[in-house]
C-alpha cells in the first residue's frame, strides 16, 4: 500500500537523536512510519529540497487558546499550544469547552492555582469555559486573595480544588505566584507536596519582580529552587527574561548550580526585551514600582490604543476601569543597550532551556477577546508581537543571523526540551517532538534562508513568513505557505490516568 504523504529530499532533523540528512519521511495516517531513501510511494508528495524538515515545535507557555491565536501560531511553526503557567479551573469544563472549537493546534492546560485560591479565600465563581487571562484579570472588592497568606482552612479548601484539576487531567499545576505574592511558604509546600505526589510539573511566575532587596527576584528564585529541594516537585521557572528583569545573569548562575545539584529545576525564556500582562497586576500598583524594576511607567503600554502611562495614577485609573486590559511592558532596551542585550542572551541561550512564547490572546479595541475565525485576522486585533513571531525570531536571530548555537541545538530549545518538561506526566507529549518513524506526524518544513517574523510593537498582527508545511497528525495545517481555514486537527493533551 502506499503512503498517505511523502516529504522528498528536505534536510530532516531529528533533535533527539542527532539525525540531519537529507532524505524523505513517509506518513501513513498521523504517524510517521519511516525516514531514510526509497520508501515507496505515496497518495501525495511535498518536495521540501531547500527546506528544513522538524518536529512541530511545542510551546508550554501560550495564553492565546483559541482558532485565531493557533492560526498566528502555526506560521510560527507551533502545533502544539499549552495554557500552563496559569491553567484552567474546572479543567474538565476548560477540555469540554475547547472540544467544541475547531481548535488548530493541539491544546492544553494546567490546574489553576490562582483560581482555586480566590475561591478559598472570596468565593470567587470557578469558571473553567471563561478564558483564563480575563479570569486572571478579573476585579475584585476583596484582595486579600492576592496580599493575605491563607489560613489553614482556606489552604485545605485551595489544594483540594487544584487536587481536583489534577485528577480531571491538568498538566501539572500553574503558579503564577506574582499575582499573588502574599501566599506564604506552609501554603506553596503544600501545593508542591502536590505536584509531587502526581509526578507532575508546577509552572511558576516568581513572587517578586524586582531588582532589590528585600522581596527581590533572587529571593522569588531562592524560594523556588528551595522548594524543589524541599518537596521533590519539579519547578519549572516561566520566562526567566521577563521576571529576572536586569538580575537575568545571576538567575542564571543560581539555577545552573541548583541544576548540577540535582533538583528537578527547569526554565524557559522568549526572545524580546518586553513582557505582557493585564494591567491590573499587583506589582504596577507597588508605589515603588520605578525603584524596584528599574524602569519607569513610561515603559508600560496599553496594547488597545497605544498608550504610554505618564506615571502611577495613570495606570491606576486605567486598572480601574478595566483591570484586564492587556500590556506591555518594555522592560529591557535590547537595540540601544548592549548590556541589556547580554541580559536577554543570557535568559534565551541558557543550555538545556526551551523557549516558549508566552503568547497573549488576540484583543478588539475595546480590550475584549477576539474570538472570532476571520482570516487574516482583522486589523483591529492586537497582542504582544510574541504571540505570532517567537520561535521564527529566534530561528532568525539566534542561528541565521548571529550565529549563536547550531540549528540542531536551537530546534531542540523548541521541541525536546519543552516535551521532556511534561512528557513523564503527559505521555503523549512523548510522541512529539522526534522526527522518527513511530512518532506522531506533526511536522514543521521550513525554509531558514525566509524564516522571519513580521509582527512589530506597532503591526502586531501580521504572520510570520518561512514556514512552507505544517502538519499535524498528519493533516495539513499549512501548505506553500497557504494557511487551510478548514483545517481544525488539533487534539486536547492531558495528564495520564492512574
Amino acid at each position: 500500500m502506499p503512503h498517505d504523504l511523502l516529504i522528498r529530499n528536505g534536510r530532516v532533523i531529528d533533535p533527539e537523536s542527532g539525525f540531519d540528512a537529507v532524505c524523505d519521511v513517509a506518513i501513513s495516517g498521523d504517524t510517521i512510519v519511516a525516514v531514510g531513501v526509497d520508501l515507496g510511494e505515496a497518495v501525495r508528495e511535498i518536495d521540501a529540497t531547500g527546506l528544513i524538515v522538524a518536529p512541530g515545535f511545542i510551546d508550554i507557555h501560550a495564553h492565546g487558546q483559541s482558532v485565531a491565536a493557533d492560526r498566528m501560531q502555526a506560521f510560527d511553526g507551533v502545533t502544539t499550544a499549552l495554557e500552563l503557567e496559569v491553567g484552567a479551573l474546572p479543567v474538565s469544563a476548560w477540555y469540554d469547552a475547547q472540544e467544541k472549537r475547531p481548535r488548530v493546534l493541539n491544546y492544553g492546560t494546567s490546574a489553576a492555582w490562582i483560581f482555586a485560591r480566590r475561591a478559598a479565600f472570596e468565593g470567587f465563581q470557578l469558571d473553567g469555559a471563561a478564558h483564563p487571562i480575563e479570569q486572571l484579570g478579573k476585579a475584585s472588592n476583596d484582595n486579600s486573595w492576592s496580599v493575605a497568606a491563607a489560613g489553614d482552612a482556606q489552604t485545605k479548601a485551595l489544594v483540594a480544588l487544584t487536587r481536583q484539576g489534577l485528577e480531571e487531567g491538568a498538566i501539572g499545576i500553574g503558579i503564577p505566584n506574582g499575582y499573588a505574592p502574599g501566599a506564604g511558604v506552609k501554603e506553596l509546600t503544600r501545593i508542591c507536596d502536590l505536584a509531587a505526589a502526581f509526578d507532575c510539573p508546577t509552572f511558576t511566575h516568581i513572587a517578586y519582580a524586582s531588582n532589590i532587596d528585600p522581596q527581590s527576584s533572587i529571593e522569588s528564585y531562592v524560594k523556588l529552587i528551595g522548594l524543589a529541594g524541599a518537596t521533590g516537585a519539579h519547578m519549572h521557572i516561566c520566562h526567566m527574561n521577563s521576571t529576572s528583569l536586569l538580575d537575568i545573569e545571576r538567575v542564571v548562575e543560581l539555577i545552573a548550580k541548583a541544576q548540577q545539584m540535582g533538583l528537578p529545576v527547569t526554565t524557559e525564556a522568549y526572545p524580546y526585551g518586553a513582557g505582557s500582562t493585564v494591567v491590573g497586576a499587583g506589582f504596577f500598583a507597588d508605589p515603588e514600582f520605578t525603584k524596584k524594576s528599574g524602569t519607569d511607567y513610561s515603559t508600560i503600554e496599553l496594547v488597545k490604543n497605544h498608550h504610554r502611562f505618564s506615571g502611577r495614577d495613570d495606570l491606576l485609573k486605567a486598572s480601574d476601569e478595566n483591570p484586564s486590559d492587556l500590556v506591555v511592558w518594555h522592560f529591557l532596551d535590547v537595540e540601544a543597550n548592549d548590556h541589556h542585550r547580554r541580559l536577554l542572551d543570557a535568559s534565551v541561550t541558557y543550555p538545556g532551556g526551551s523557549i516558549a512564547s508566552d503568547a497573549m490572546p488576540w484583543i478588539e479595541p475595546d480590550g475584549s477577546i477576539y474570538d472570532g475565525m476571520e482570516w487574516p485576522l482583522p486589523d483591529q486585533a492586537l497582542s504582544h508581537p510574541r504571540s505570532a513571531g517567537t520561535f521564527t525570531r529566534f530561528l532568525r536571530e539566534y542561528v541565521r543571523e548571529r550565529e549563536t548555537m547550531p540549528l540542531i541545538e536551537a530546534l531542540a530549545k523548541c521541541t525536546l526540551y519543552p516535551a521532556r518538561v511534561i512528557e513523564g506526566c503527559a505521555p503523549q507529549i512523548a510522541r512529539k517532538a522526534r522526527l522518527r518513524a513511530g512518532f506522531d506526524a506533526d511536522i514543521v518544513v521550513f525554509d531558514l534562508n525566509r524564516l522571519t517574523d513580521r509582527a512589530t510593537f506597532q503591526t502586531m498582527n501580521l504572520p510570520s513568513e518561512g514556514v512552507v508545511h505544517l502538519l499535524i497528525a498528519g493533516q495539513a495545517v499549512i501548505s506553500d505557505g497557504v494557511l487551510d481555514t478548514t483545517a481544525s486537527p488539533g487534539r486536547p493533551i492531558r495528564r495520564a490516568s492512574e
